[in-house]
Parts: structure tokens; C-alpha cells; sequence
């Protein structure tokens, strides 16, 4: 399953970044067009030099007056991305929904699970297409506002009842969805309308380019979101918050806000102001989210049992070393998850700020707290590291 893990993570990464890479570039390309006096038929061109060579680019206001023999067309990027994506659900969560999916101590089966997030991203793309369809399509920022809203209210449902990143992948998975139906159902459908229509020598329907044009605009304005739901699995600071849906509604604004400086920096930098306040803003995230302090009665009760490594030694490896061993016992796995080993006191004293973010801030460890750590061992552990974790 580790490898199986691997293999399909990989292809995601790798078709994930053709396709944010081209989309990225023909953005650029867009904007930096020269369109002072085109030449006849074009609506601007780009001189750049790349790899030791020039290259001259030209785009034309709707077409040439013949089609080319070879037409490149780029689709394949976005449909391996998302078909990679939906293996790597199957794999990471669905495989397995109760320990991954599910939160701790959820009334809801593995199925039950499984059905909520297959079923979002049905929802997700049909609620997305009728929105844009509807009048709202005329008024892009009030449609953008609404989207969001939506996004962060499946963000706050999925919170209720997934682990927080089962909640995390989910709101990415919609997204990504909504990103490939847009290629799939509008983008591609728009191109070869347009390419039959030339080849027929028929005047183009101008809806359907504009029609596409939105949806590859919000294609362009998901993709930094998306990209921190990718990696954010590696930050519990983030989806092991109690409050992770509203963290990542803040870190959607911020990327929204450079993404937009990026798109609009070729005619001014108006919008530079993006950069300091999204800096300023992650500063604020990692302050709001840093270590809570203890309640009263939690350290009272840390002092009173004396704060003895040997019981957090003890209570460290019936909860964690099952896994978190060089030998584990648990049949999930037969190495230890990340190479975190927690056998001996050494390993346990030098790990002590991992152990505090993973099992006693975040709560996210022991994975569905299959082994069923306490709150009160939580806080003993916390109290024992808040005491500079001696071993002795």
C-alpha cells in the first residue's frame, strides 16, 4: 500500500504540474502580448527567448484563415491530474475510511464516509455549472464571492464528520473537479466549436469562447488554493486545528489575492499590495494557531500526578509505539510511519516537539485514535514537555 501510495502520488504531482504549468504560462503569455499595430488578423505577439533559442508567438484574433495540420491541444494534463487524484483518494482514504476518513469517534460507517465524499464532488460540480449558467455568470465577482462561501461551508460540514485532512483533500477534490468538468464539459467543447466552425467557414458563436473564458479564469484563480491542500497534510498546525475550516478559508483569501497580483502586474502593479498583506497574513495564521496554553485544571492535575516520564514513557508506547516503533505491532504497518520511532527515551525526549504538536495540540495522532488516548493522557504528555521533557 506504502509503494502503492508512492506510485499514484507521483503520477498526481507529475500531471498536476504540466497542467498548472501550461495553464500558468499561457496566462503569462496572455498578458504580455504586444497588441500595439498587429499585423492584420492577430490580436498581438511575444518575441522570448528560452533554452539557448527565440521563439516568435503570435495569437490570432479568432483564427487563421486555414487550419493548421497539427493543432496542439491541451487536455490530457487536467484529465491525468484528476483521474490520478481520484486513485489517490481510493488509496490514501477510501481504502481504509474509518482510520484516514473519518473522525475520531464518528457514528458514521467507512461507507456511509465514502458515500459523503463521493458524493460532494458530484454536488460540487452540478451546484458549480448551474451557478455559473445562471445570471450570476454576468456578475464574475459576486459569482466568485458566492463560490467561496460555498467552498468554506463544505469546508465547516466536512470538519463535522472527516478527519481534518479527510476534510482538507475533500474541499481540494471539489475544486479539482470543478477545474477538470470546466476543461471537459466548456473549455474543450468551446475550442472545437470554434475549430469546426473555421474549417466549415462558418462564423464562430462568440458565447461559447466567452462562456469558457470564465470558467478557465476560475481554473486560474483555484490553483494556489488547491496546491496548499496538496501539501497541507504535512501541517497539522493547519488541518488539526479546531478551527481548520476558518484557517483555510484565510489561506484561500491570501493566495487568491497574489494570484490576482499576478494576473493583472502587466498593465500596473496596483494590486502589489497583495504581497506585503498575504506575508502579513500568514504571520497572523501561524500566531493564531501556535500552542494553546494549558487550562488550569489541566496542569494542576499534570502537577499533582508529578509529571513522571516514566508514566509518559508508558503512556507513549501503549498509544504510539504501536506504530511508532522500529518494530511495530500494529498490522497497518510494518515500518514505522515516516521513520518516527519512539522506543526509547532518547528518541521520545528529542521528538518531544512533534509528539506535542501531533498528539497534544492538534490531536490528530494517534491516527482515528485507534489506541484511544485519553485527554487526561494528552495533558500529562503536554505537561511533561511544557517542563522542558526530562527523561531523569
Amino acid at each position: 500500500m506504502e509503494w502503492l501510495n508512492l506510485s499514484v502520488r507521483w503520477v498526481h504531482m507529475i500531471t498536476g504540474v504540466a497542467w498548472i504549468g501550461a495553464s500558468f504560462y499561457f496566462v503569462w503569455l496572455e498578458n504580455n502580448l504586444n497588441r500595439i499595430n498587429p499585423r492584420d488578423g492577430l490580436a498581438g505577439d511575444l518575441w522570448a527567448i528560452h533554452g539557448g533559442g527565440i521563439y516568435h508567438l503570435e495569437k490570432y484574433k479568432l483564427a487563421p484563415p486555414t487550419m493548421p495540420d497539427n493543432l496542439h491541444w491541451f487536455k490530457w494534463e487536467a484529465y491525468s491530474t484528476w483521474m490520478s487524484g481520484v486513485a489517490l483518494m481510493g488509496v490514501v482514504f477510501y481504502a481504509n475510511p474509518t482510520l484516514y476518513l473519518l473522525a475520531p469517534g464518528s457514528s458514521l460507517s467507512g461507507v456511509e464516509g465514502i458515500a459523503i465524499g463521493i458524493g460532494s464532488l458530484i454536488a460540487g460540480w452540478f451546484i458549480y455549472d448551474v451557478l455559473c449558467d445562471s445570471p450570476l455568470g454576468k456578475r464574475p465577482a459576486l459569482l466568485g464571492l458566492i463560490l467561496f462561501v460555498l467552498l468554506i461551508g463544505a469546508a465547516f460540514g466536512f470538519s463535522k464528520v472527516f478527519s481534518g485532512r479527510g476534510a482538507y483533500l475533500h474541499v481540494g477534490a471539489i475544486i479539482g473537479t470543478i477545474m477538470v468538468g470546466n476543461v471537459f464539459r466548456i473549455i474543450m467543447p468551446a475550442q472545437r466549436a470554434l475549430v469546426a466552425a473555421i474549417a466549415d467557414g462558418r462564423t464562430p458563436d462568440p458565447s461559447l469562447p466567452a462562456k469558457g473564458l470564465l470558467r478557465s479564469r476560475h481554473n486560474n484563480y483555484f490553483t494556489l488554493p488547491v496546491l496548499f491542500i496538496m501539501i497541507s497534510n504535512h501541517f497539522p498546525s493547519t488541518y488539526g486545528s479546531q478551527y481548520n475550516w476558518l484557517i483555510l478559508a484565510g489561506i484561500a483569501v491570501l493566495a487568491v489575492l497574489v494570484r490576482h497580483y499576478f494576473n493583472t502586474r502587466h498593465n500596473s502593479h496596483a494590486f502589489a499590495w497583495t504581497l506585503p498583506v498575504a506575508a502579513l497574513g500568514m504571520i497572523c495564521l501561524a500566531y493564531v494557531t501556535g500552542p494553546a496554553q494549558m487550562s488550569t485544571d489541566a496542569a494542576s492535575a499534570a502537577r499533582a500526578s508529578g509529571v513522571d516520564f516514566n508514566k509518559v514513557h508508558s503512556v507513549i508506547q501503549e498509544r504510539c509505539a504501536v506504530c511508532h516503533s522500529a518494530k511495530p505491532t500494529s498490522p497497518l504497518f510494518s515500518t514505522a510511519p515516516a521513520g518516527v520511532m519512539l522506543d526509547t527515551p532518547q528518541q521520545i525526549q528529542q521528538l518531544a516537539p512533534r509528539i506535542q504538536a501531533q498528539a497534544v495540540i492538534s490531536q490528530i495522532m494517534p491516527l482515528g485514535n485507534i489506541t484511544q488516548m485519553t485527554q487526561q493522557e494528552r495533558d500529562l504528555i503536554g505537561a511533561w514537555i511544557d517542563k522542558g521533557a526530562q527523561t531523569h
